[in-house]
């Protein structure tokens, strides 16, 4: 069985993963695309949106990292689209055009049902609506023995983490300030959850930061 890991997500140095009142103007709210400057420079960002060029080195060995290997994404609701409560209408199809980035099956965390959406280049978003563990469940399904990677936003990697069911997690600490936003690590104790750092290393971009989870601890019912 794979792993789950949450793989090049990007938090500022204050520790806010997305910054406040999102929308369809900020999709990772206000100053949050900030956070990703290291990211959209990479060769890697290029070709995952089927361009060519961008750079390369330490970023683009990180961010080609967080794709190796990947046979099935979980994502929040609020990572697939701006709209809450009850959908509207099936016209939202989530921030990347007629090809996400994603290639395989996503599992979306949401509340309220809706039918799977088929993408152009792989990529399939099925609408989860029983809990973290349901999600976790199909999306190894679907992943077969490659890894799973949790794509956020904080409050899903929060509930993951706080169950104990994050194997693997590399954070771009940006050199930015928010001040305000979505806190990721706020009041949750990675030492007594059984993460180590096993990997540092900066850029003049970003800190990367690799946290492993004690393959002895058994996750929390």
């Amino acid at each position: 069985m794979g792993k789950l890991g949450v793989r090049c997500f990007s938090v500022s140095l204050d520790g806010f993963g997305a910054g406040p009142n999102q929308d369809l103007q900020n999709p990772l709210g206000v100053g949050g695309m900030a956070l990703h400057d290291w990211f959209f420079a990479t060769r890697t960002f290029q070709r995952v949106h089927g361009k060519e060029g961008g750079s390369t080195g330490i970023d683009d060995d990180l961010a080609a990292r967080g794709f190796a290997n990947v046979g099935a994404s979980i994502l929040g609701r609020n990572m697939f689209g701006p709209i809450r409560g009850p959908w509207p209408d099936e016209t939202w199809k989530g921030w990347w055009g007629d090809t996400p980035p994603y290639h395989t099956p996503v599992f979306v965390l949401t509340h309220h049902a809706r039918p799977s959406l088929t993408m152009n280049g792989g990529t399939t978003f099925h609408f989860v609506t029983g809990g973290i563990r349901e999600a976790l469940a199909r999306a190894r399904d679907a992943a077969k023995d490659q890894d799973v990677r949790l794509g956020g936003g904080v409050a899903t990697i929060r509930q993951y983490l706080q169950e104990g069911l994050v194997d693997e997690m590399h954070l771009a600490i940006a050199p930015v300030l928010l001040g305000t936003g979505e806190s990721l690590l706020a009041g949750i104790d990675l030492l007594r959850l059984g993460y180590r750092v096993t990997e540092h290393v900066a850029t003049p971009k970003a800190t990367h930061v690799v946290l492993t989870r004690d393959a002895t601890r058994k996750p929390s019912a």
